[in-house]
């Protein structure tokens, strides 16, 4: 897998251990698939930034509540970050430097803004990825407090998040563990999700490979991601590219339900 010169900063960066990760650096390395000429150091200063001017409003006294508060006045009411209902699916959403210059994003990117200005207060704070939202929340054992960046830094308890996720999945049982902490590698991983969805249903196929590079690189036994790369380079007319791909998943998964269908797509290569 060759990857491009943005690629090999991700590909550095997410080698170091989860605990270690610079996940605002490691998201700008995928914006910067796109935006090939930003520069982030830029955002990172930016971010550094905004975590100064929140940091001298704070009270002598840093009660978790009042930290949020001070996060929350400067970066919804100073800075009007908002959620972007009426572009949710676009890709600039995940781009993490389109989030700080436009200031609008979706539940994880506005997440990942949130967490990084927590970051650099030494407010210990993670991310919560709840299926169908996302939300970060203090690392305080006798804490059980959400705050939603998506929702202008709503905070929210055990049962708010409950009745999220019912109004999201309304035949669906809940479990405790949609509140666990997301560390950065899953982080990412999300983050790229989103995108790859994105890029498919755009038909943006370089662009979904690009990413699906990124997502085999932080889960290298995704197999399915494989044969979604594979089928996209097959798209693309990349054949060898698409045989590599392709013959991994099978050896993989030799009893795939698909696997006829790809074997056939496998065979039919010999005519090109």
């Amino acid at each position: 897998m060759r990857l491009s010169p943005a690629g090999q900063r991700f590909y550095q960066e997410v080698q170091k251990a989860d605990g270690r990760i610079n996940l605002a650096a490691a998201a700008l390395y995928i914006a910067q698939e796109e935006y090939w000429d930003m520069d982030p150091s830029r955002y990172l200063e930016a971010l550094d930034d905004m975590a100064s001017a929140v940091r001298s409003r704070l009270p002598a006294r840093r009660y978790p509540l009042k930290v949020i508060q001070a996060i929350n006045d400067y970066l919804f009411t100073d800075l009007k970050f908002t959620g972007n209902i009426k572009d949710y699916y676009s890709a600039d959403n995940s781009h993490l430097n389109c989030v700080i210059d436009r200031r609008i994003g979706i539940p994880i990117s506005l997440s990942l803004v949130y967490l990084e200005i927590a970051h650099r207060l030494r407010f210990p704070m993670v991310g919560v990825g709840m299926p169908g939202h996302f939300l970060v929340r203090p690392v305080i054992e006798e804490m059980e407090v959400f705050v939603d960046p998506f929702h202008q830094g709503e905070v929210l308890f055990l049962a708010d998040c409950k009745q999220k996720f019912h109004q999201l999945f309304p035949h669906s049982q809940w479990k405790s563990e949609f509140l666990s902490g997301v560390m950065p590698k899953p982080f990412l991983a999300r983050m790229l999700m989103n995108l790859k969805a994105i890029y498919i249903q755009q038909e943006a196929d370089a662009e979904a490979v690009s990413v699906l590079d990124k997502l085999l690189i932080l889960m290298p036994e995704a197999a399915g991601q494989m044969r979604d790369r594979g089928l996209l380079h097959h798209r693309m007319q990349n054949y060898e590219l698409a045989r590599h791909d392709l013959k991994g998943y099978l050896r993989s998964h030799p009893n795939a339900p698909d696997g006829d269908r790809i074997q056939l797509l496998l065979e039919s290569f010999n005519s090109f």
